[in-house]
């Protein structure tokens, strides 16, 4: 058999001191006979919780008939039309990198070839038998929206981008849209 040790033993002191001293705290008189031991859970570890009033004031402040709040619909789902019958054309995400000579021959950077390192997206959309003049292009952060007289595309971006900094090239030969976005990276060391 081990032996306790005296700091064992102030331990199993200081939890029978414990749990007493909740069973004193509780007057119901159905619950006397009880041991302490019963009363507890895994909620009793610790400090109790913070309640936190916000929470609480959000939930009675929403009074109107609405279903859910404009914050939690996703960007871009107003453009989402069951209605609408035109096919989506066929697309391509290339993730680019601006590497140079440094980067690849003398591994100066810190890049990879891996996504993470990527600077822009390339978005490739063919479209054929349309014409630069009947594509409309709508670029949001996470949502990019395309619509001709023939088709409709919707399309969640798998990264943020800067909406206003981006570029579209309509190559009439190909029959194909090349919007290129750059991405909203975090500075880290990978992105310096």
């Amino acid at each position: 058999m081990e032996y306790l040790g005296a700091s064992s033993l102030q331990n199993l002191q200081a939890l029978s001191a414990l749990l007493s001293q909740q069973q004193e705290e509780e007057d119901d008189e159905d619950c006397k006979n009880v041991p302490a031991s019963a009363h507890l859970g895994p909620g009793n570890i610790g400090p109790p919780p913070k309640r936190d009033k916000e929470v609480s004031t959000s939930c009675t402040e929403r009074k109107s008939k609405d279903i859910w709040n404009e914050e939690e619909v996703a960007e871009g789902s107003q453009y989402d039309d069951v209605d609408d019958q035109r096919p989506q054309p066929e697309y391509e995400i290339i993730l680019k990198q601006s590497v140079g000579t440094e980067d690849l021959f003398l591994g100066m950077s810190r890049k990879d070839p891996s996504s993470m390192c990527c600077e822009a997206m390339l978005v490739k959309i063919k479209l054929p038998d349309t014409k630069a003049t009947d594509v409309v292009l709508d670029v949001k952060e996470t949502f990019l929206d395309l619509r001709t007289p023939k088709y409709k595309l919707g399309l969640h971006l798998p990264q943020p981008v800067h909406s206003q900094e981006g570029k579209a090239q309509f190559f009439s030969e190909r029959e194909e849209l090349e919007v290129t976005l750059l991405m909203k990276r975090p500075m880290d060391i990978i992105n310096m």
